[in-house]
C-alpha cells in the first residue's frame, strides 16, 4: 500500500470509497510479494500493481464488482496453468489477492494509518482473509495501542486480538509482512483462521561512509531499493548535500563517532557500506560496525587492503566471529569497474542476502526462481 498511498489518501480524503487489492499470499514464482497493492477509484482510475501486469485486468474488474457490492473478496489467480494463461499469469506463480472497499465508513482508521506511514511510525494492519468469521475484519496495531477487532462481537474476540497484536508487533520489529494462522480463540497451534499482517515499518537504513564517487552511486541505487540513505564523512568539503542529492541525509562527522551515536537505531535490516579504504577512517569505524546489530557490513578495497585491515582489526581486539561478518571486498563478483557498476554489485549482494539467492545466473539454476518467503516490503 505504501506505493499507492499518495493516490488513495487523496481519494479517501475526498470522502470516496475505492477498491484496494492487496497480495496476501504467494506460491512458486509469483511476480510480486505479499503486500503489493493496486487501487481502483470509483471513476475507474488505477494506481499500483499486484503482479507487474499479469493479472491487473482481472483484478480491475473484480475491484469494480467489490465497489458495487461493498463486500470484500479473496481471489486466487494462477491455480492451474490454463487459469494462469487465461488471466495472463504466465510466470507460473500463484497469487491470493484480497480486494476490499476502503472509505471513511469501511475503514475509519485509514487516515491514522496513512499518517503513521508518512511519519515513519511503525504500524501494522491485520485482516482476516480465510476461515470462520468475517473476511475483511480488520485490526490496526501500533507498538503501544490497537484499534478494531478481528472477530467483532464474538465472545473470544479479545483473546484472538491479543494473540495477533503480539505477533504483529514482532513482525513490525523485523519488518515482515505475511500470513499468520490461529484457532478461533487465538490458538497458535491451530490454523482455522488466516490473518494477513501488513507491516509498515520505517524503511531499512543504508549507512554509506566515505564521500566519494562510489558513495554517490551507492546512495542512488540504495534509494532506488527503498533504503533510507545516510552518507557520512569527516571532510566537510566533500560531504555536501549537493554532491549527494539522492541521500536522505549527509552527515559531517568522524564515521566511527557517528556510528556509535546511531547504534540504537541500527537493526538487522541495516546495511553499512564502508567505502573510505583509509585505515584512519575504516579501522575504528569497522571496530564499531562489526559490533552492532547491522545485518550487512561491507568494506571496499583490494584483497591486500582487506588483509591489512583484518590484521589491524584483530589487533584492536575483534574476534574471528566478528571478523567473519565483514564482507570484503564488498559486493558480488560482477567484474565491476565504474562507480555505477560497483554500486550494482553491492546492491546485488544486498538483494541476495535479503532473499537467500545463490548469486548464480538463473540459466545455471533449476527449480523456483523466487524462494518461498513470508517477508516483504514494509
Amino acid at each position: 500500500m505504501r506505493d499507492v498511498l499518495g493516490d488513495i489518501a487523496g481519494w479517501y480524503g475526498s470522502g470516496r470509497t475505492f477498491a484496494l487489492a492487496t497480495v496476501v499470499n504467494t506460491f512458486r514464482s509469483a511476480p510480486r510479494p505479499p503486500g503489493a497493492a493496486m487501487a481502483v477509484s470509483p471513476d475507474g482510475e488505477v494506481a499500483g500493481s499486484v503482479s507487474g501486469g499479469c493479472v491487473e485486468g482481472a483484478v480491475y474488474e473484480l475491484g469494480q464488482t467489490v465497489l458495487e457490492t461493498g463486500e470484500p473478496v479473496v481471489q486466487r489467480y494462477g491455480v492451474s496453468d490454463d487459469d494462469a494463461f487465461a488471466v495472463g499469469l504466465t510466470c507460473g506463480g500463484i497469487l491470493d489477492v484480497l480486494v476490499e472497499p476502503v472509505g471513511p465508513d469501511t475503514f475509519p482508521e485509514f487516515a491514522d494509518v496513512a499518517a503513521a506511514i508518512e511519519a515513519r511510525e511503525p504500524v501494522a494492519v491485520a485482516t482476516v482473509v480465510a476461515g470462520p468469521g468475517r473476511i475483511g475484519a480488520r485490526r490496526v496495531i501500533w507498538t503501544d495501542r490497537a484499534y478494531g477487532s478481528l472477530a467483532p462481537g464474538a465472545p473470544h474476540a479479545a483473546r484472538l486480538d491479543a494473540a495477533v497484536d503480539d505477533d504483529a508487533r514482532g513482525m513490525l520489529a523485523q519488518g515482515l509482512t505475511g500470513q499468520r494462522h490461529y484457532g478461533p480463540e487465538g490458538e497458535r497451534r491451530l490454523d482455522d483462521l488466516a490473518v494477513f499482517v501488513h507491516s509498515f515499518a520505517p524503511p531499512p537504513r543504508l549507512l554509506v561512509f566515505g564521500a566519494i564517487d562510489f558513495a554517490a552511486a551507492v546512495a542512488r541505487i540504495g534509494k532506488f531499493l527503498g533504503y533510507h540513505v545516510t552518507v557520512c564523512d569527516a571532510r566537510p568539503v566533500f560531504a555536501t548535500p549537493k554532491r549527494f542529492p539522492e541521500a536522505d541525509e549527509v552527515v559531517v562527522k568522524w564515521p566511527h563517532k557517528f556510528l556509535e551515536e546511531a547504534r540504537g537505531s541500527i537493526d538487522g535490516r541495516t546495511a553499512i557500506c564502508v567505502l573510505t579504504h583509509d585505515p584512519k577512517f575504516d579501522v575504528p569505524l569497522l571496530e564499531v560496525a562489526l559490533r552492532t546489530d547491522a545485518g550487512y557490513v561491507g568494506a571496499m578495497g583490494s584483497r591486500r587492503t582487506h588483509e591489512d585491515r583484518t590484521a589491524r582489526l584483530r589487533e584492536a581486539g575483534l574476534s574471528d566471529a566478528e571478523l567473519d561478518r565483514l564482507r570484503s571486498p564488498i559486493g558480488l563478483d560482477l567484474g565491476a569497474r565504474t562507480p555505477e557498476e560497483t554500486a550494482v554489485s553491492i546492491a546485488a549482494e544486498l538483494v541476495q542476502l535479503r532473499w537467500g539467492g545463490s548469486g548464480r545466473p538463473l540459466t545455471d539454476t533449476s527449480g523456483r526462481i523466487h524462494a518461498e518467503s513470508h517477508a516483504g516490503p514494509g
